[in-house]
């Protein structure tokens, strides 16, 4: 029995996302733009796939535009805002723990000479508020703070951050990346506060080739790509249509069956910690699991790369980082200033609705078989 634990990576599509998508590939297939029937059947399935993800998001169909994924969405958010902002200061707040997908465009900014606030998050991994208030300056334009830990699974306090910027009287834009909190924890655009939010189908039982990004009414944020009218002008290229539409059944589900999935989540997470404590008293359990769909755990003296491989060995898939990483050290890990070998002896397991007590069973008596059996490295 295979045993997938990586969902923080990607999630397995759901039936009725996949139906709908079959149906349109079938039946539905015309261009949202073409003015004959076929478009206006295909317009109508786009436009519902929208008003699904608004409102698993609290707010209107016309502040979703869809993207490729979350990558482009927060490439989009970060790029698209900030340099019509340029003439108004060249500040930025973010993260020392972001997603590569904003963490790089910031890095292309600065390497333009916009000048960067990373803020290092405390033992929880969280971004304190105090601390992003303390950063915020009067020209400060733009932050970005992501919502949940794709590591870690801390939330951080992103209505905070919203309410510091107004108790300033600033128009700093707030973008957040909401890709691992999106249908799993519950909040919504308004509870946020944020102007920009992205979000994404493959980590909530979606199809791939799919995101959103939430945009406020009155922010501007210049198109990425351009060339046809499309997503009223903001994005230009034919839409994807099936994915789209897969992505919304994904988002309405998830909307409904989030609270008793958030409270299972939170039950199996606990039970899989009470156990490690109990047969591997070794382990370590990095951040406090605000998000009960991610438990990063280290078994210090061990490599990470040597466990993740035995349990691949065993059908039992998890990761040592982010997907995105590759292989490469943790900057999360890092920022939180933790000890190297807790670092290099972390994992990091995701759930899913999927999720059962018996896969996790199955898994914490491989992992205390492999914490046994290993030979920890000189």
């Amino acid at each position: 029995m295979d045993i997938y634990f990586d969902n923080a990576a990607s999630t397995g599509v759901r039936e009725e996302a996949i139906e709908a998508m079959l149906r349109c590939m079938r039946e539905d297939y015309g261009n949202p733009s073409s003015g004959h029937r076929m478009g206006s059947r295909a317009a109508a399935n786009l436009s519902e796939a929208r008003k699904n993800i608004a409102d698993a998001l609290g707010t209107k169909p016309e502040t979703i535009c869809f993207t490729s994924g979350g990558t482009e969405a927060n490439n989009w958010a970060v790029m698209g805002a900030c340099e019509p902002l340029a003439r108004k200061g060249r500040h930025i707040i973010t993260s020392a723990i972001e997603h590569s997908a904003v963490a790089e465009p910031v890095k292309k900014l600065e390497n333009k000479g916009w000048d960067i606030t990373y803020l290092e998050p405390d033992r929880s991994g969280r971004i304190p508020a105090e601390a992003f208030s303390g950063a915020l300056r009067d020209d400060t334009v733009f932050a970005s703070v992501m919502l949940v830990n794709n590591e870690t699974g801390a939330l951080n306090p992103v209505g905070e951050y919203a309410k510091a910027i107004k108790q300033r009287g600033l128009n700093t834009v707030l973008h957040t990346d909401a890709v691992q909190g999106f249908c799993k924890i519950p909040f919504t655009v308004k509870s946020l506060g944020a102007d920009l939010v992205a979000v994404s189908s493959h980590k909530l039982h979606g199809p791939k080739g799919a995101g959103a990004l939430y945009i406020n009414e009155g922010v501007r944020v210049d198109p990425l790509m351009i060339g046809g009218g499309h997503e009223s002008g903001r994005r230009a290229g034919t839409e994807p249509l099936p994915a789209a539409v897969g992505f919304g059944i994904a988002a309405k589900l998830g909307a409904s069956e989030l609270d008793e999935t958030f409270q299972a989540m939170h039950r199996l997470r606990d039970h899989i910690i009470t156990e490690l404590k109990r047969d591997i008293p070794d382990t370590m359990i990095i951040g406090e699991g605000d998000s009960p769909y991610i438990l990063c755990l280290s078994l210090p003296g061990h490599k990470s790369e040597v466990l993740m491989n035995y349990l691949s060995g065993e059908g039992i898939y998890v990761s040592k980082s982010a997907a995105c990483k590759k292989g490469a050290r943790s900057r999360t890990l890092e920022a939180m200033k933790l000890q190297n070998a807790v670092i290099d002896g972390a994992l990091r397991v995701s759930f899913s609705r999927c999720t059962t007590l018996e896969e996790a069973g199955r898994f914490m008596q491989v992992l205390k078989t492999a914490s046994q059996t290993l030979l920890k490295p000189l």
